[in-house]
């Protein structure tokens, strides 16, 4: 009887409760995410790798679509929340003690993942919907003949690409607030917590409501980590992936209050 009270309680739609930080907490996530891959670093770097080989890939793109090579680079950032699930299982496993490895990151989606696999098309489908959104505007409102992205740049800046590039990049903020509040901290606690995915999407946009300064300056170091990444044509990955990604568990465990709710199962 206890066991389906937990059940119906912790699996239902109402988010759990969450904490208030100081303005400076996202910093702190920064540092404990840095100790994390120091102590991990192969499994960190291997994530990276991959971020940083989409990233490319989307960039091939260019030369025969070129359209869809910037929304292709920035929906893959908004599906990067899901893929970090192997280094919020390394935190997981650090904060008991353990030594974990890349093994232990694979394992992490053996474990009773439907609500993380729910999650993860979730946001490819959300990132395929920009792609096609951000295509869409350059198609309707971009008049010249382009061929490249480098061309469609200058057009926006000393052309009369203005109004294409303002549209875009407002849709892309919005859409990228949207993830945000529903990622912040929801990937982690699936993967650490038995919620369920509507309970662990509310949480997380609670979480960043009620602690909106703090939040805003957490989205804005994961901004920077992404701009410089890119303008490291990708190399940057390398490191802001693991250690966003290690910040982002120790991010879940300040922000949410789990007492009582039960553990996922290893």
């Amino acid at each position: 009887m206890g066991t389906d009270m937990d059940a119906n309680v912790h699996h239902g739609s109402a988010p759990l409760a969450v904490r208030t930080v100081g303005l400076a907490q996202p910093l702190q996530w920064l540092r404990l995410g840095w100790r994390d891959f120091l102590r991990t670093p192969i499994a960190g770097l291997a994530h990276g790798a991959a971020v940083a080989l989409a990233g490319w890939a989307a960039i091939l793109l260019a030369p025969k679509a070129w359209w869809l090579a910037p929304g292709a680079v920035s929906g893959f950032v908004l599906v990067a929340p899901i893929l970090c699930i192997g280094l919020y299982e390394l935190s997981r496993l650090l904060g008991r003690g353990a030594s974990p490895g890349l093994s232990d990151a694979i394992h992490a989606w053996r474990r009773d993942a439907a609500p993380l696999v729910r999650l993860g098309l979730l946001l490819a489908l959300l990132g395929t919907g920009w792609v096609l959104v951000s295509s869409l505007l350059f198609w309707l409102f971009v008049k010249a003949s382009i061929t490249t992205p480098l061309e469609f740049i200058r057009y926006a800046v000393v052309g009369q690409g203005h109004l294409a590039f303002s549209l875009w990049l407002l849709a892309g903020g919005l859409g990228s607030a949207l993830v945000f509040a529903i990622t912040a901290i929801s990937p982690p606690l699936l993967l650490g917590r038995r919620v369920g995915l509507r309970c662990a999407l509310l949480t997380s946009v609670r979480a960043v409501g009620e602690n909106p300064v703090a939040m805003a300056g957490w989205a804005a170091l994961i901004l920077a980590a992404i701009a410089l990444s890119l303008a490291t044509a990708m190399l940057g990955f390398l490191l802001a992936v693991p250690v966003i990604g290690h910040a982002t568990w120790h991010a879940y465990r300040d922000l949410v209050v789990t007492d009582g709710v039960p553990l996922r199962s290893e």
